[in-house]
């Protein structure tokens, strides 16, 4: 038994699917800490497999040479290995000033020397996000590509009950999620008439609609609520991203743009139907069984773009509000059976 240092992803939904990797390790009998941005400490506190999160006090891109020379410092003599999920040269830092001996990673950012397990990454094998983070906590030798488990972020009940309250919220109904936001660009973004359109479709079958984002989907939020004013709550902006957590948790079906909350919804046990454009479900699919992807895979998809660079948004504009209606209606329906 070992203790392992795993150093996270920036993004939510990266974090979520390196969830996985963290069972893996679990599993092996080592005890995992997770250092994480501090935006992310509250999903790591949901992870049942990592002891503890290390706040990582580096903006996003942000190079911060001392505070990461300062945080390895405080950590030397507490690791026999490190994974770093990142392929940037700055997620090596504090691993190889924490003089920790092993130190597993992709060949990236001419990080030779902070690395000293590297890995070469057949992206050919290795397809998938979640499959790429798993490898690295297996022997190099090891079968690819690897089994990936399901990631099970844990609800805080206690939260739901008092968001529920302070929000005045009924979760008794029949409650599906709509999550209009994607941190990485419009690209991802599935329009919002089409949400607004769902929303109707929802409120006349019986559903209650919760829309969850960031402040910055407030606006989109109050778009989409405008749809069905009557059985639909804007919570856009109201939530902490802990608080998302327990509130998907709460209801039967979520539909969603590959986001970082697609990840959360998929990782608390619900139904997820999702939305892809400029990505692709080859790589980020939400990992969960419970799950129906909605992907044209038109002729220029995916382009990996924040915004489309033909102007079109033919990939996401495609799909039907009806068709996810319907996506959503069987999986409602599965759930009464």
């Amino acid at each position: 038994m070992a203790d392992v240092l795993v150093v996270g992803p920036s993004w939510v939904g990266d974090m979520v699917m390196a969830q996985a990797l963290c069972m893996v390790v679990a599993g092996q009998g080592d005890s995992v800490d997770l250092l994480a941005p501090a935006w992310s400490l509250p999903l790591v506190r949901r992870m049942p497999e990592v002891r503890s999160g290390i706040e990582l006090a580096a903006g996003h891109g942000e190079l911060a040479l001392a505070s990461r020379y300062r945080l390895g410092r405080s950590l030397r003599g507490r690791y026999a290995r490190a994974i770093i999920l990142p392929r940037s040269f700055k997620a090596a830092l504090v691993p190889f000033h924490a003089r920790i001996p092993v130190r597993t990673g992709y060949r990236g950012e001419m990080r030779y020397g902070l690395i000293n397990d590297m890995r070469d990454l057949d992206e050919s094998r290795l397809v998938q996000t979640a499959q790429r983070f798993v490898a690295l906590g297996l022997p190099a030798d090891a079968p690819q590509p690897p089994a990936v488990p399901e990631p099970h972020l844990a609800v805080d009940t206690q939260n739901q009950t008092r968001l529920s309250r302070a929000l005045g919220l009924d979760p008794g109904r029949r409650i599906v999620a709509l999550l209009p936001g994607a941190e990485y660009g419009p690209a991802k973004c599935w329009p919002l008439e089409h949400f607004g359109e769902l929303a109707q479709r929802l409120a006349a079958a019986g559903c209650e609609i919760w829309v969850l984002g960031s402040q910055r989907d407030r606006l989109a939020g109050e778009r989409i609520a405008g749809f069905a004013l009557d059985r639909t709550r804007n919570l856009c902006g109201q939530t902490r991203l802990e608080d998302a957590v327990d509130l998907l948790a709460l209801a039967r079906v979520a539909v969603s743009n590959d986001s970082g909350l697609m990840h959360v919804a998929a990782a608390v046990g619900i139904h997820v139907v999702a939305l892809y454009g400029s990505s692709t479900p080859a790589y980020t699919p939400p990992l969960t069984a419970r799950r129906s992807v909605k992907y044209l895979g038109i002729e220029c998809s995916p382009c990996f773009e924040r915004v489309c660079p033909l102007g079109h948004f033919r990939c996401l504009r495609g799909i039907g509000a009806e068709e996810v209606f319907a996506d959503v209606s069987a999986a409602l329906d599965s759930q009464v059976a």
